[in-house]
């Protein structure tokens, strides 16, 4: 049985739902449903109780859930204690796809100075993944910006970003100093692609159902808006291209810079890491 696999089936337990597993994962159901199904071939029995409305775990299920959970922990400190005897102790952070963002950088100066000997590894990812690989355990910590689902997550709030409506220089709209969501209702909006995590494309458009292009990552949405008028929402203070104008929206709540870790996970990297962030966000 791969670690992988396991975390997939525990998603699906937790969720009772393979759609819910397959957006808290980041990944599309068909990949999923054949990996459980591997999975069961491979255990010689069904895992799960399959409905139209969920799924339901067996017996055996139930007993695979225990030890799954127990293998998962265990190579976590498995993983952490051999580095540590190694001497090769390392963090593999996720990055959300907005190179812009200067507490960034200021991060990773701090670090480097308080941790010089710790290996960092970077995960970046697009807007489809606002946990940037936590979820699929490709990383030990993310920063990225909220909201999203938080279940069995830690969250860590390192800084607030007014947030505004990301215009063409020549829009009309784009001269005036603020704006409400109300007034851009009849505009295209962008999208994230079907079974990104509904709280933050809910976000993204302004608390309400839009229609418009979709996107992947941060230079898509800047293009869409150049090429064909499309607005959408973006933090204040980043630097943008000439053509591109950012009005203020008074009534957006704004949009918090988070730092985040799967709960109970207690590495202590992720720990220090945690205490760093906070901060060098602060500054």
């Amino acid at each position: 049985m791969e670690l992988r696999t396991l975390r997939y089936f525990v998603a699906v337990a937790e969720e009772r739902h393979f759609g819910r597993a397959a957006t808290r994962l980041h990944m599309s159901q068909p990949p999923l449903s054949r990996a459980i199904k591997h999975l069961e071939a491979e255990v010689g029995s069904p895992l799960f109780v399959r409905s139209p409305t969920g799924v339901a775990l067996t017996a055996v299920g139930s007993v695979l859930l225990d030890e799954a959970r127990a293998l998962l922990d265990h190579a976590d400190r498995v993983r952490v204690r051999v580095s540590a005897a190694a001497g090769v102790a390392s963090l593999t952070i996720g990055i959300l796809g907005d190179g812009t963002d200067p507490g960034v950088a200021r991060m990773a100066a701090a670090y480097r100075r308080s941790r010089p000997g710790i290996d960092i590894r970077i995960r970046e990812t697009d807007l489809t993944d606002p946990t940037c690989g936590l979820r699929a355990g490709t990383v030990d910590v993310a920063l990225t910006r909220a909201p999203f689902d938080e279940t069995a997550l830690t969250v860590r709030a390192l800084r607030t970003d007014p947030v505004g409506v990301v215009l063409r220089a020549d829009d009309p709209l784009a001269r005036r100093d603020g704006l409400r969501l109300a007034e851009l209702s009849d505009r295209r909006w962008f999208q994230f692609p079907q079974g990104t995590d509904p709280i933050w494309q809910s976000y993204w458009n302004g608390g309400r159902p839009r229609e418009g292009p979709v996107v992947r990552a941060v230079q898509e949405c800047l293009q869409a808006v150049l090429w064909n008028g499309t607005v959408g929402l973006a933090p204040l203070g980043h630097d943008l291209p000439a053509q591109l104008a950012v009005v203020p929206l008074v009534d957006m709540p704004p949009s918090r810079v988070v730092a985040v870790w799967n709960e109970g996970d207690t590495n202590p990297l992720i720990r220090s890491f945690i205490e760093i962030a906070t901060t060098a966000y602060r500054r």
